[in-house]
């Protein structure tokens, strides 16, 4: 039995919505909002309300030490300061790995000599259509950063112990970042490889 896939396939015709009609509602800077009417799989209709997002990726850097690059921000929506890893949108046109090697240098001012990508995750399926790249990083060599205008963060190193600790205590929520936890470890476990490319 091949555990990698799901047992049940891609047989999902009677679960599946389909678009009837479409509204922007609002189109700010970066974010949209859509409000569509649907077609529910038993014929009766439904409203969906969502967040058209253009993604964005996440980095697990690896210092020699094994501590990882961590930030500390204010995130205006919950009213808290957040512990995440690095972490920023795509630009137009921008591929994943572009995307992590610029925000890792301009959020902290590290660049890394190897990247792997370790997967994707949907962080908010329910209402946004933003998907996740998450990248490990290492080889790291510190630069000067170069924040956006507008943008403040800390920038400190912990260990897998702290955060894990963290965590358990209710102090660490971001949802991506403990998605990189999971990735991270799993990797150190050795129960999963990652497909490094070294970046000159």
């Amino acid at each position: 039995m091949d555990v990698s896939k799901p047992p049940f396939g891609d047989d999902d015709a009677h679960l599946r919505e389909t678009t009837v009609s479409s509204q922007t509602v609002y189109q700010g800077h970066f974010l949209q909002l859509k409000r569509d009417e649907i077609a529910l799989p038993d014929g009766g209709r439904a409203a969906r309300e969502y967040v058209i997002h253009p993604g964005a990726v996440m980095i697990v850097a690896v210092l020699p030490d094994g501590r990882l690059v961590m930030e500390r921000q204010y995130r205006y929506p919950v009213r808290q300061t957040m512990i995440e890893f690095p972490a920023g949108k795509l630009d137009a046109g921008e591929g994943g790995l572009a995307c992590a090697q610029r925000e890792l240098h301009e959020e902290t001012g590290y660049r890394a000599r190897r990247w792997a990508r370790a997967g994707v995750m949907h962080p908010v399926i329910g209402y946004a259509t933003e998907v996740i790249e998450i990248w490990f990083a290492d080889e790291l060599t510190l630069e000067q950063r170069h924040l956006d205008e507008g943008e403040f963060l800390d920038v400190f190193a912990a260990s897998q112990d702290q955060l894990e600790a963290w965590m358990q205590a209710g102090q660490l929520t971001d949802a991506k970042t403990i998605v990189g936890m999971m990735w991270l470890q799993r990797w150190r476990a050795g129960h999963c490889q990652f497909d490094w490319q070294t970046v000159d």
